[in-house]
Formats: C-alpha cells, sequence, structure tokens
C-alpha cells in the first residue's frame, strides 16, 4: 500500500476551499465519484454504529425544489454532485442489534461473543434522552462530512459543505418524515468554476500555536 506524501497532503487541503460557484458542465468521473463514495463508507464512527444514511441527489428536478430550500444557493443544482447527509433520529435496541450482527459477520463471530459491548453501547444509549441521541448521531454525521470533503480535495475535487438550508424542508422533499433518519447538512461536489472569485483568495486560519497546544 502506497500513502500519500506529506507535502501532496497539505497541498491538497491548501488548495481546497468552500467552493461558491461550480462548472456545471464538468462531472466527476465514475472512478472517482466511486472512491468519494466509499469513503463515505469507510469514515469512522463513534462504536463503530454509523447513525447516518447519505442520499446522493440525481435527479434534476429534486434537486432544483432543494435549492429552494437552500436559500437558492447554485451549488445545490451546479455541482456535479450534491449529497445530504443525514442522521438516525435515535439509537434503538434494533440499531445496536443490527450493528452487533454485522460486526460478529465481519469478524467471523458469533454475535453473543461480543454481547459485553452490546451491553455497554445499549447502557451508553439508555443515558440520554432520544433528542440527545438525535444530537449525538449528528455529530458522529460531521465526521463524514469532514472525512468526505478530506478526500474530495486530495482527488482533486471541490467542494462545498451546505449548512445553510432548511432541514424540515429537506425532509419534507426527501420523503424522510416517519422514516428514522433526518438531514444534517448537505456537501455540493464536483469542478470549480473560473469566475468563482473565492478559488484565489488566501485562505484565513489562526497561527498553529494558538490553535494546537502541546501538554
Amino acid at each position: 500500500m502506497t500513502h500519500a506524501s506529506t507535502d501532496s497532503l497539505l497541498a491538497a487541503l491548501r488548495w481546497r476551499y468552500a467552493t461558491k460557484l461550480f462548472d456545471p458542465a464538468r462531472k466527476i468521473p465514475a472512478d472517482v465519484w466511486d472512491a468519494i463514495e466509499e469513503s463515505m463508507v469507510l469514515t469512522p464512527s463513534s462504536f463503530g454504529l454509523q447513525p447516518w444514511r447519505f442520499l446522493v441527489i440525481e435527479d434534476p428536478a429534486l434537486r432544483a425544489k432543494l435549492r429552494t430550500e437552500s436559500w437558492n444557493q447554485p451549488q445545490v443544482t451546479d455541482a456535479s454532485h450534491y449529497v445530504v447527509l443525514t442522521a438516525r433520529t435515535d439509537l434503538t435496541e434494533k440499531d445496536i442489534d443490527t450493528w452487533i450482527h454485522c460486526l460478529a459477520d465481519a469478524q467471523g463471530r458469533e454475535p453473543d461473543a461480543i454481547a459485553p459491548l452490546r451491553g455497554m453501547i445499549a447502557g451508553f444509549a439508555e443515558t440520554m434522552s432520544c433528542e440527545d441521541r438525535h444530537q449525538w448521531n449528528k455529530r458522529q454525521v460531521y465526521i463524514a462530512l469532514g472525512q468526505v470533503m478530506a478526500a474530495a480535495a486530495v482527488l482533486g475535487i471541490d467542494a462545498c459543505p451546505m449548512e445553510g438550508i432548511s432541514a424540515g424542508g429537506y425532509d419534507r422533499l426527501l420523503g424522510l418524515e416517519g422514516s428514522g433518519y433526518a438531514t444534517a447538512v448537505g456537501c455540493a461536489l464536483g469542478y470549480r468554476s473560473g469566475e468563482d472569485k473565492y478559488a484565489t483568495i488566501p485562505k484565513a486560519r489562526f497561527p498553529r500555536e494558538q490553535v494546537v497546544r502541546h501538554l
């Protein structure tokens, strides 16, 4: 296995920015998009529960409707791909059992062999209200958002996280009400337009010594 060099990694992260204008004529190649989707699947999560679902919005008409629930931001319709990252609205016993069986299958073990882990997760979930569990799941989704944007940058794909959206409006348009999932955040991915003035604006970050402490 080969790894990216430190120089290439940092160059990709310095190159990326929250793209405001995408080139609607440029599409992400299928093999590159497949890798981006797999990066979402490989996102780490607490206990490995993966309390999310990623909706790749391919229907142009649906994307146009979502744009109206996104302050008419053009990224929703102009980017090559648009993903809505949703979070589980709860963490139920069934959710936990589904994960335990998935984990047992992956490790070639019986679910009973990892019963202590199940008990620990269930005990953790019981300490929270349903709304607290939903909020915890949403925080997990932001790990996936960060991972997909970083993966896209390494692959030379532009991205823009989309929080300026009506989550309720998205839920209605996507038929999520009562599904056990709710919209957390969107992410547009594609190629920057040559007319996006933000592409050349210097990145502003606090000095490392201000945000990183060694204790």
